[in-house]
């Protein structure tokens, strides 16, 4: 049982409906894929840190005060924007397959440093009322958004092979320390 409350959605027309669902399962896939990538784009920049100018960075981040945060955290995205900007551009140009990548290129490399930043900056963050107030809500919708595409079956058959296969490879793999040289 969670610890907060998601009012229900007043009933919608059945056309209405019909409407809203495939976007809210393309939101709430675009979110699952956010996650996913969430921890690996962490592990990635954690990497990075050991780097002594990252590592110095990084600190320099966490120390900001509350409006310095708020900048580190809204920063990566607006330095994509021209980014983003070029690829439709390029898309505009009849670069079908350049223009596209630039804007996936740039989505992963400004999600891995939001995530990053937040990491460092979400203790100081939160002493931003409504700041707090905002995330709070934020994680409510997704948690609704999301819930039934984790619930569906497709989702459920699919973490159930990951599962499996993990377990495949795992027992497939050799011991550690084993010594058998083939």
């Amino acid at each position: 049982m969670t610890d907060t409350y998601i009012h229900p959605r007043p009933r919608l027309p059945f056309w209405l409906r019909c409407l809203i669902a495939p976007l809210e399962w393309s939101i709430a896939l675009i979110i699952l894929f956010e996650e996913w990538g969430w921890e690996p784009m962490q592990r990635l920049m954690v990497r990075l840190a050991r780097l002594p100018a990252m590592a110095a960075l990084e600190r320099r981040i966490a120390s900001l005060p509350p409006g310095g945060a708020l900048v580190a955290f809204a920063l990566p995205t607006l330095l994509m924007l021209p980014v983003n900007v070029f690829g439709v551009w390029l898309v505009g140009q009849g670069q079908a397959l350049a223009g596209p990548l630039v804007i996936i290129a740039a989505k992963l490399i400004s999600t891995t440093l939001i995530a990053r930043v937040f990491t460092l900056t979400r203790p100081v963050l939160m002493e931003l009322r409504w700041f707090a107030h905002f995330y709070a809500g934020w994680k409510r919708w997704e948690a609704a958004l999301v819930e039934p595409v984790r619930a569906s079956w497709l989702w459920r058959t699919g973490r159930e092979l990951r599962g499996r296969w993990r377990a495949w490879r795992a027992a497939r793999a050799p011991a550690a320390g084993d010594a058998r040289r083939g």
